[in-house]
């Protein structure tokens, strides 16, 4: 009877996932993306962020108050080219219902994304974070719980702002987990690199009195959310049109074009 049950439970939870996955009507990027621009700026263990279009996109970017609904973590050349000779993959993710896989970058081309880069991480830091997500390679979560994802399939629930963010945290179960960035959170965790993490004031003896110091508490890996990499203090934004001498002397706006009409039909009659 349990295994019944079970294995009911698990059918209606992919079939919630599969639901929450699917596409919202009327989503359109904003920014202009550069694809090309994108993938040489890029660096192994920069965190993507992006703005999904999925039903689930909505609740997220709704219960964190931010444009971001989606991290990845860019691996570089780590990952095998696939023997069908398709697009390497060079991010690791994690998805309702897939659990933790690996995607090729194109996968994003036309999305609008950020990228979050963490400051000052040595080589072989970039390798230890890149393994850990590698070596979660596919990693499932349990997607019984029901109720953990049914508060999903209402995009924007009638709570206070200060009270949405807790939303996400207060009951999560596994869905929750593969919806955030915890697995991500888990890789910077271990080799004790912050994002966001709580401060509390501390008290040393010096000659001078009582000096004040910052004790940083780590928070629990299921409590981030991909705004959180966005906010943090201890992660650069890059973007990549900025990383290419970008000079905007060089811009052809409409106006100039408009007012060189007359003069250019003027020359060629």
């Amino acid at each position: 009877m349990t295994e019944t049950r079970d294995t009911l439970l698990d059918r209606l939870g992919h079939f919630l996932a599969r639901r929450l996955r699917s596409e919202s009507s009327g989503y359109k990027p904003y920014t202009p993306s550069d694809y090309r621009t994108l993938c040489a700026t890029l660096r192994p263990a920069d965190i993507l962020l992006v703005e999904g279009n999925q039903r689930i996109s909505s609740a997220i970017k709704y219960l964190t108050q931010s444009t971001w609904s989606h991290a990845a973590m860019f691996t570089g050349d780590r990952l095998e080219e696939p023997a069908d000779g398709s697009e390497r993959p060079r991010l690791i993710e994690v998805n309702l219902g897939e659990g933790c896989i690996a995607a090729p970058l194109s996968k994003y081309e036309t999305f609008n994304t950020r990228i979050c880069r963490a400051k000052g991480l040595t080589e072989s830091e970039r390798i230890v974070l890149v393994e850990f997500m590698v070596e979660r390679i596919g990693l499932k979560y349990d997607l019984r719980n029901i109720f953990d994802m049914l508060r999903y399939f209402v995009p924007t629930p009638p709570v206070p702002v200060r009270w949405r963010r807790r939303m996400i945290a207060f009951g999560s179960g596994d869905p929750t987990r593969a919806i955030c960035s915890s697995l991500i959170a888990q890789s910077f965790q271990a080799i004790r690199y912050p994002i966001l993490p709580d401060v509390s004031e501390g008290h040393s003896n010096g000659n001078s009195g009582y000096a004040r110091n910052e004790i940083l508490h780590i928070r629990h890996h299921s409590l981030f959310t991909p705004r959180d990499f966005d906010l943090s203090p201890y992660f650069e934004i890059i973007k990549p049109r900025l990383t290419s001498k970008f000079n905007h002397r060089r811009l052809v706006w409409s106006s100039d074009v408009e007012s060189d009409t007359p003069a250019l039909e003027k020359e060629r009659s």
